[in-house]
């Protein structure tokens, strides 16, 4: 085999492996925009939770000036249950 060949088939598989990483590439960057797309989604999820729960904890009955925990309240609750 002539060089000539040698390079005209090297060139073809470099041709055919940019071919095949060009759409590696392209999947990957649509994984990558999904993947996106999902952590912003659960990110404003998550503020909206947390907004939530503050507004209960704004709700909650104040001991002494100071918020109630969640434990104590439930205690407190439970204890008030059976009285």
């Amino acid at each position: 085999m002539s060089t000539v060949d040698e390079l005209a088939d090297r060139v073809e598989r470099l041709l055919l492996r940019h071919g095949e990483l060009q759409r590696t590439n392209a999947l990957l960057r649509e994984q990558l925009a999904a993947v996106t797309q999902e952590r912003d989604n659960l990110r404003a999820r998550l503020h909206a939770a947390r907004t939530r729960i503050d507004v209960l904890l704004e709700r909650m009955p104040h001991d002494a000036g100071k918020p109630v925990d969640g434990a104590n309240a439930i205690a407190a609750s439970a204890a008030g249950d059976a009285a």
